[in-house]
């Protein structure tokens, strides 16, 4: 059981102290996203654009072109952006306070370098208003202190939800990291058809969002806030929303169904300061899961089985 005594483990993450570094850091990792979206076949859901929490930071996992790799990484313990390719090629940016249109150009220029040339749609997704990247001379903020915190937040909610989804063998997601939304997410599906999205996402196209959830979903996950929520937060929802849900009891107590959001939440720091941490993420993840799958009518039985242990197979 990890030690919760330890702050570095579930470090404190204010949103307020860090809200402009994460509003840059948001638009450097849609910068990165949309470079492995430009190369990498489309996978169901989108899956094929997400990033993934590593010991050092966020990667993209490899990217093909042209017979190599190459793989973008923000690296929170140096606090550089490593590009390598399967060549031995390699270029580095420093994380520091600069703006997106210089971060943009220099991303850019880098994999020029590196005889990989790229151009890539500049406006950002699912964010109101956005700036072009090249012309965004607005966000330039970086705090090494917080970005470290956000990552080694994730390392903990990774691990988490890493063993939840051990806990299902029906259709289920990796553990993965939108840049568009910003937020780290698990996802299973009943196997059922899901009625059309509505879309209207900014910056996103509606066949996108269709595509997305054209399935029914009961998806999980984490975010630093924002956008009208000013601390981080745990979420869970399900689409389509089916009837009674949002009146379910979940767990832990702090938990709750944000009305004007759509999706229960449960404050960061109530699974920060619990005896165990662990266990108060896992009951909010299964508790609002099994507010899905009962409202929604899925088989339960023939898609869940128990947590996963290590060296252990799973009966059959």
């Amino acid at each position: 059981m990890i030690d919760k005594s330890d702050d570095r483990i579930w470090p404190d993450l204010p949103y307020e102290n860090w809200k402009e570094t994460c509003t840059t850091l948001h638009l450097w990792t849609q910068v990165v996203g949309k470079v492995r979206l430009k190369f990498t076949p489309w996978l169901n859901h989108s899956w094929h654009v997400t990033l993934y929490v590593t010991a050092r930071g966020l990667t993209t996992s490899p990217i093909p072109f042209e017979g190599r790799i190459f793989e973008i990484e923000f690296d929170f313990n140096q606090h550089v952006l490593d590009i390598i390719s399967s060549d031995g090629g390699r270029r580095r940016i420093a994380l520091e306070q600069r703006t997106v249109a210089e971060f943009y150009a220099m991303v850019i220029s880098a994999l020029r370098e590196l005889c990989i040339p790229v151009k890539i749609r500049e406006l950002p997704c699912e964010i109101p208003d956005a700036i072009p990247f090249s012309r965004d001379q607005m966000h330039s903020a970086y705090d090494p202190e917080y970005a470290g915190r956000f990552w080694r937040v994730l390392v903990q909610v990774d691990r988490v939800l890493k063993q939840f989804r051990t806990g299902f063998i029906g259709k289920c997601s990796p553990v993965h990291f939108f840049w568009g939304s910003f937020d780290l997410a698990v996802t299973r599906f009943s196997g059922r058809r899901a009625p059309p999205h509505p879309g209207g996402a900014p910056g996103l196209a509606d066949i996108v969002m269709r595509e997305a959830y054209s399935h029914e979903v009961s998806s999980a996950g984490f975010w630093p806030g924002g956008g009208g929520l000013n601390y981080p937060a745990f979420y869970s929802y399900a689409y389509p929303q089916p009837e009674g849900y949002r009146r379910s009891p979940v767990e832990p107590k702090e938990a709750f169904f944000h009305d004007a959001i759509g999706e229960f939440l449960l404050p960061y720091n109530a699974v920060r300061g619990a005896s165990n941490p662990d266990a108060a993420l896992l009951s909010f993840l299964q508790s609002t899961y099994e507010a899905a799958a009962n409202c929604g009518g899925w088989d339960r039985p023939a898609i869940e089985c128990a947590i996963g242990r290590p060296n252990i197979p799973s009966p059959i």
